[in-house]
């Protein structure tokens, strides 16, 4: 079973109005042409299952009104906390809907996994969901934390942009009070924090104010992109400190978060997944083995086909990235570990019994 451990469904059905419940190539074939805004489609459940993607941690994520230079729609984007807390409901509700419709399996508990697991191994290819919240701005006051893991949220990223809570990508900054505040709800109520997204200042801070275990759902390596780009990703010194933690972090297929020197509107072509084995090796190499690194991708977080690694069409193309790093002389065990081991050994330990 592989394990993509970022990505925005629910945002691509909002934003976008993608039924997806049918193929890409169907979605494609509606649309016409690419997206404005979310490009070409690279997920939807068919093609998941096609490409052995058992797990996901699906988002709930709001964009305010403030973000700046994004190519995301600011259609579907908020003003105000309670506004925030409603779109991340929608959203939420929409994962619920297709867990009654028998589309996927919502995890919430070690039990929960167990029990996918044993139906994924016997067959049955309904996809699993842990719940992952991108952005905390609908957790409108820190001790809302309870009542969203409550709904069944099991992991919280503060940050996107700035948020009420603390500094984010282009928008450096520590917590805020509310962030500070934040930190031992979230502990409090059993809640996984992830620190994708989060300012250096901020990212640090909540090391030192969060005692529960954290990830990185979807950063690549600092070391290896462009400057410009340097803040979303994770420095060496971040990277060790993840590991000190017993951290994952998940890899992104965005060609821009893969090449140093990429340029918006460079072709496909120009990069492969070579670019993305670069990132897994790099924090393998600083961990000394493959037990922390997993994939992340982000294949659907406004961007498209047009702006990930030649080799993949969409998300059923996901056996590439294994092909590419047995080709790579990564052993098996390693490759199961990245593919999707990683994850499961972290959501085992994490999710509440």
């Amino acid at each position: 079973m592989y394990v993509d451990g970022h990505l925005d469904i629910a945002y691509n059905v909002i934003s976008a109005g993608r039924d997806v419940t049918h193929s890409v190539a169907e979605i494609r074939a509606a649309e016409g042409a690419p997206h404005p805004t979310m490009g070409s489609c690279t997920v939807a459940l068919p093609d998941l299952a096609v490409g052995g993607v058992g797990l996901v941690f699906g988002t709930l994520f709001t964009l305010p009104v403030t973000a700046q230079i994004t190519d995301l729609s600011v259609g579907p984007s908020y003003r105000s906390a309670e506004e925030a807390h409603a779109q991340a409901l929608a959203q939420l509700g929409i994962y619920r809907g297709l867990a009654a419709a028998g589309w996927l399996r919502l995890i919430g508990s070690r039990g929960d996994l167990a029990a996918h697991r044993s139906a994924w191994g016997g067959g049955d290819r309904t996809l699993g969901m842990v719940l992952l919240m991108e952005n905390g701005d609908p957790i409108r006051e820190p001790t809302e934390a309870s009542w969203w893991h409550a709904q069944g949220v099991r992991i919280v990223g503060p940050a996107w942009q700035g948020t009420r809570y603390c500094g984010g990508t282009r928008a450096p900054g520590p917590l805020t009070d509310l962030g500070r505040a934040l930190m031992p709800e979230l502990s409090h109520a059993g809640l996984t924090l992830d620190l994708s997204h989060m300012a250096e200042a901020s990212f640090w801070q909540a090391l030192d104010l969060f005692d529960g275990p954290v990830i990185a759902s979807h950063s690549n390596c600092r070391a290896l992109v462009a400057e410009d780009r340097a803040d979303r990703h994770l420095s060496d010194v971040m990277i060790r400190a993840l590991l000190d933690r017993d951290a994952v972090i998940g890899m992104v297929f965005y060609n821009a978060f893969l090449a140093a020197e990429y340029m918006k509107d460079d072709p496909k072509d120009r990069y492969g997944i070579d670019r993305v084995l670069g990132h897994i090796d790099h924090i393998c190499q600083i961990a000394g083995d493959a037990r922390h690194v997993a994939i992340g991708s982000d294949l659907d977080g406004g961007l498209g086909r047009e702006q990930i690694p030649r080799e993949l069409d969409s998300v059923a193309d996901m056996p590439c990235v294994a092909e590419a790093l047995s080709a790579a002389g990564y052993a098996d065990t390693d490759v199961a570990a990245i593919m999707g081991g990683s994850w499961l050994r972290f959501l085992e330990s994490a999710l509440p019994a």
